[in-house]
């Protein structure tokens, strides 16, 4: 559950990048955003490792949550990533979010000798994954689950609460599995509130809470949220499919605090218009002009 609105920004770093990603992160940690996300492409070798790298960003800042924006998981195993996460969130104090895919590119991904999975399997081994990861945390006796993709005897389970899961659904079948077992939703394809992928999406994962008794307000809505944010308004903030470009501080302001108030917007994560890294200037512009804004006008209506 996204108890309140965060705001963070998201990166895909290349290991060259490192120095750059850690002074965002630490101008983050001083300007007092919520968290960052890095993606998770481990097939990829000029990239950074997402959880080595959330590992090392946590180590350094006091106030930043950290967020794999998602986890590929048929490279994590979940037992293992559970391991992960719950040691993450011992050694920071909590600050860790387990954000979770059903993985994409299975060229990429079978490459790594993972086995390939049908779209379907693929979901209910991740709809399993986070079944079992909080079925390991949080303490008890040990545990043994017999899943189709997931099988474990006799394991105990860490002494440290499972973080909150967010996931990045799409198709109907992940949607619905959001419903039942997740926390948050990150919409894929940076689809907003407005967007006809939302309206069409958001519905099957509250259906699916409710089937299950559920309160689907419990699940939040997190964004990813590319733009730009320019000195001058902007005559359009949205091009002419719909999707949001950027503009001034203000309109920014405007539009977030309308995406909370009257969408159910529970977080966002800033990144560049073409979805990258946003540069220093502008995180420093979010986290100084934008944030504080929309924080007081959700909290003055």
């Amino acid at each position: 559950m996204v108890s309140r609105t965060l705001f963070g920004f998201g990166a895909h770093s290349d290991v060259a990048d490192g120095p750059e990603l850690l002074r965002m992160a630490d101008q983050a940690d001083r300007d007092g955003l919520d968290l960052f996300s890095l993606s998770d492409h481990p097939y990829l070798g000029g990239r950074a490792d997402a959880y080595a790298a959330i590992g090392f960003i946590l180590g350094r800042t006091r106030g930043l949550s950290g967020l794999a924006n998602v986890t590929n998981l048929p490279t994590r195993p979940a037992p293992m990533l559970a391991r992960a996460v719950t040691t993450l969130s011992a050694l920071s104090g909590g600050r860790i979010v387990l954000g979770m895919g059903a993985g994409g590119r299975w060229d990429r991904i079978a490459g790594m000798g993972v086995p390939r999975l049908s779209p379907g399997a693929a979901v209910d081994a991740f709809e399993e994954a986070i079944v079992l990861v909080r079925m390991l945390s949080g303490g008890g006796p040990p545990v043994t689950y017999r899943g189709r993709y997931y099988r474990v005897d006799q394991i105990e389970p860490a002494p440290v609460p499972a973080p909150a899961v967010w996931t990045g659904s799409v198709g109907p079948r992940s949607l619905a599995a959001t419903g039942r077992v997740a926390d948050g939703w990150i919409p894929g394809h940076a689809a907003d509130w407005r967007s006809e992928r939302y309206r069409t999406s958001r519905p099957v994962i509250d259906e699916a809470a409710a089937a299950v008794g559920r309160d689907p307000g419990e699940i939040g809505t997190v964004f990813n949220l590319p733009g730009r944010i320019t000195d001058r308004p902007l005559t359009a903030t949205r091009d002419r499919d719909g999707r949001w470009v950027g503009g001034s501080a203000g309109q920014w302001v405007e539009e977030l605090t309308t995406a909370v108030l009257e969408h159910g917007a529970s977080g966002f994560i800033l990144f560049a218009p073409d979805g990258g890294a946003t540069d220093l200037v502008s995180l420093g512009r979010w986290a100084g002009e934008i944030v504080p804004a929309v924080r007081e006008a959700i909290l003055s209506r």
